[in-house]
């Protein structure tokens, strides 16, 4: 008899061990249950330690973290019709357990699968250039219909961000001779801009030099300087410089002639000025004490017009 009451005492506290064991339930701070009873939904149930009865009840736990979803990489054929291969990486997390078990059998699955066909779709409306430089819009376009459709799973789509575009190599060498082209064409911009601003510069210092004309007279002769440095024994002017030139021999002369006594009558003196094909060209200006004040300047190859 007293063999009889231990079995049963052992049986019975087997038993409640393993009912309780059955029963007991702990719910992580980052889940959240959804107790079901007898197939009903009895509603969520918070983190903690939580009893259920056996064989009646189930609980389902249902993580509240936001997930790292990869999309695969997408063969898209753009607006332009460029094809082009597009991966994705989408970041969600559920709001609602209960949706998340009900509304739908397998939520990570689905979201798989939306966000594939929602990139093919969002990226299929824009042209190649409207992708490479438009991510952001498209990124906020394929979440805005991302969470339409997983509103109703009781899941949230926090990003979505486009991680890769690969291109074709024929189009790859297209567009870095497209750019190389645009870098051209600013280097030009900026070569013509700094044309224009030195002509407007050279027009204010040909106003000045109008303004004074000794001024031209100078900058001839520092440029006469200028050449000088080289040892070059042949220095050709155009006609105006040359004429700056027999006027200012003019000059001089006038100064000699006046300060020179009378010639005798019938005699004159003129500057010696030699104009060819439309070149004046000054050999020699005497001065009183016998020496020259311009060298010799050939106008050799200037006799044909040239």
């Amino acid at each position: 008899m007293k063999v009889l009451i231990v079995v049963v005492v052992v049986v019975v506290i087997v038993l409640l061990l393993l009912g309780a064991a059955l029963s007991a339930r702990i719910i992580k701070q980052y889940e959240q249950g959804v107790l079901f009873r007898l197939g009903r939904v009895r509603g969520p149930r918070d983190p903690g330690f939580r009893l259920i009865i056996p064989f009646a009840d189930v609980l389902h736990r249902v993580s509240l973290r936001i997930v790292t979803m990869p999309i695969q990489s997408q063969g898209i054929i753009t607006r332009d019709n460029v094809s082009v291969d597009v991966s994705a990486v989408a970041y969600f997390r559920v709001v609602d357990a209960v949706k998340s078990v009900v509304a739908i059998e397998n939520v990570y699955s689905a979201i798989d699968q939306i966000a594939q066909t929602t990139l093919r779709k969002v990226v299929g409306q824009h042209t190649l250039d409207q992708t490479l430089s438009e991510t952001d819009q498209i990124n906020l376009d394929i979440r805005k219909i991302l969470d339409v459709t997983t509103v109703e799973w009781g899941v949230e789509v926090t990003l979505v961000e486009l991680k890769d575009i690969q291109l074709p190599d024929t189009m790859k060498r297209a567009m870095a001779r497209q750019a190389e082209a645009e870098r051209e064409k600013r280097a030009k911009i900026i070569n013509a801009e700094g044309e224009s601003l030195a002509a407007a510069a050279l027009g204010e210092a040909s106003d000045t030099m109008m303004a004074h004309p000794l001024a031209l007279q100078l900058r001839n002769l520092q440029s006469l300087v200028e050449i000088g440095v080289d040892k070059n024994t042949t220095v050709v002017f155009p006609a105006p410089l040359m004429t700056t030139i027999a006027e200012l021999g003019s000059f001089i002369a006038r100064e000699k002639a006046a300060a020179a006594p009378a010639p005798p009558p019938g005699s004159s003196k003129l500057p010696p000025v030699v104009a060819v094909n439309g070149i004046a060209a000054v050999n020699a200006i005497d001065t009183p004490n016998g020496t020259d004040t311009a060298n010799e300047i050939d106008t050799a190859g200037f006799a044909d017009g040239s």
